[in-house]
C-alpha cells in the first residue's frame, strides 16, 4: 500500500507531484453524415415535457403500490389520509445545509449538546459498546449522530409523517419522485411494524424516531437491538443505537479509520481540485494534495486510497479539509458535507470528553 508523509512544509510534498494523475476527457466522435437524399426531411422538433398533474401522479402511485401487493382499496384509504402541508414546502426551500460553515455549526457544536451526549452514552455505555463492537463502527460516531439528529430523542419532529412524504412526493417537483417512493415505503413500514399512521410524527422530510430514519432506511436498515420483538426507532434508545450503527457498517464504515484531516493551503488562490459536491468519489488523496494544499499534521497517508475536498467557509476566510472513505459514510446518512462535518467534529469533541471522564 503506498504511503506518504505528508508534511506542514511544502518540501515534504514534493515527491507527490509523480503520483498526480491528470484527468482528460476524450472529444466525442463526429457522427458520420448522412447520405444526401433528394426527399425534403422536416425538422426535428423538441418534445415538450409536460408535467403530470397530483392526479395523475396518484393514479402511477395506486398503480405501483398494487404491483407491491396492496389492493387499490388499501391504497386510496392510505391516499385518504394524507393532506398538503405547505409548511413542508416551506422548511425544505430553506435548509440549514443552506448557511455557511460559520454559521452553521455553531448551531449543533454547543455545550449543551456536549453534555447531553456525554449523559446519553453513559446511560447507554453497555448498548453503545455492544453495537460499536458488533457493528464495527466507532461509538463516538453512534453517540454524535443521535445527537445531532435529535437532541437524543428531545426533538424529533412535529409534522405528521403522511403529510410531509405526500405534499413532498406529489406536490415538490424538484425531488417528487423520490419522495413519492418513501411514501409508498411509508405504507410498507406501517403495515410491517404495526405503527399508528395517525399519529406517527417526524421532521418536514418524513425521517422518524431517534435517528431520524426515512422509510426506506427504517425498513431497511433498523433492527431489533433490545431483542423486543420488534424495531422501535421511535421509543427505544436501545433500536436506535443498533440501528445507527448498522446503517454505517452497511455502508462501509471502517472502524478506527481516519475520518477528514485539516489542511493547509499555501497559496493564495483556491485549490486545483473541485470542491466534493455530492458526486461518487472521483478523487484520490494524491489528487488532492500538492505542494500549495498540505495536511496541517505530518502522517503517514495511503495516497491511493479515494478522497474528497471539502471547503468550510468562514467569516473571513476558507478552510479546507480532506475527507476519506469514512466522512463519504456519513455522507450517505445527509449528503451535506456541512452536516457530516459537524457530525465529525462533534463526534471528536464526545470521544475526548467520555474519555476524560473516565
Amino acid at each position: 500500500m503506498p504511503t506518504l508523509r505528508a508534511y506542514l512544509a511544502p518540501l515534504g510534498l514534493l515527491c507527490l507531484s509523480s503520483c498526480l494523475v491528470a484527468c482528460t476527457t476524450a472529444n466525442e466522435p463526429t457522427p458520420a453524415q448522412a447520405p444526401a437524399s433528394s426527399t425534403p426531411v422536416a425538422p426535428a422538433v423538441d418534445k415538450v415535457l409536460v408535467p403530470a398533474t397530483p392526479a395523475e401522479l396518484k393514479e402511477e402511485f395506486i398503480q405501483a403500490q398494487v404491483k407491491q401487493g396492496f389492493t387499490r382499496t388499501e391504497v386510496l384509504a392510505f391516499l385518504d389520509k394524507a393532506k398538503y402541508n405547505q409548511g413542508v414546502i416551506d422548511a425544505m426551500t430553506r435548509p440549514w445545509e443552506a448557511k455557511p460553515w460559520h454559521v452553521y455549526y455553531p448551531i449543533f457544536l454547543t455545550e449543551k449538546r456536549l453534555d447531553a451526549g456525554l449523559a446519553f452514552w453513559k446511560k447507554h455505555e453497555k448498548t453503545i459498546a455492544k453495537a460499536a463492537a458488533k457493528y464495527q463502527v466507532d461509538p463516538q460516531i453512534i453517540v454524535a449522530i443521535i445527537g445531532i439528529e435529535t437532541f437524543y430523542g428531545q426533538f424529533t419532529g412535529n409534522y405528521p409523517v403522511i403529510d410531509s412524504l405526500y405534499t413532498l412526493g406529489f406536490h415538490y417537483p424538484p425531488r417528487a419522485t423520490f419522495f413519492r417512493k418513501e411514501f409508498g415505503e411509508l405504507m410498507k413500514l406501517v403495515k410491517e411494524e404495526h405503527l399508528d399512521i395517525n399519529t406517527l410524527k417526524g421532521s418536514y422530510a418524513g425521517a422518524m424516531g431517534y435517528g431520524q430514519f426515512i422509510p426506506s432506511s427504517y425498513r431497511h436498515y433498523a433492527v431489533d437491538f433490545d431483542n423486543s420483538g420488534n424495531r422501535d426507532l421511535l421509543q427505544s434508545p436501545e433500536d436506535a443505537i443498533g440501528s445507527v450503527a448498522n446503517y454505517f457498517h452497511e455502508h462501509g464504515w471502517q472502524a478506527n479509520a481516519p475520518v477528514a484531516l485539516p489542511l493547509v493551503n499555501s497559496s493564495q488562490t483556491a485549490p486545483k481540485a473541485k470542491v466534493w459536491a455530492g458526486e461518487k468519489l472521483n478523487y484520490k488523496v494524491a489528487n488532492i494534495l500538492t505542494p500549495t494544499l498540505s495536511l496541517a499534521d505530518a502522517r503517514d497517508l495511503d495516497v491511493s486510497q479515494k478522497a474528497l475536498l471539502i471547503k468550510l467557509e468562514q467569516a473571513d476566510h476558507d478552510d479546507y479539509w480532506i475527507g476519506l472513505n469514512n466522512f463519504y459514510v456519513i455522507t450517505r446518512y445527509n449528503r451535506s458535507p456541512l452536516y457530516s462535518m459537524a457530525v465529525y467534529q462533534f463526534s471528536q469533541q464526545l470521544k475526548e470528553q467520555h474519555a476524560a471522564k473516565k
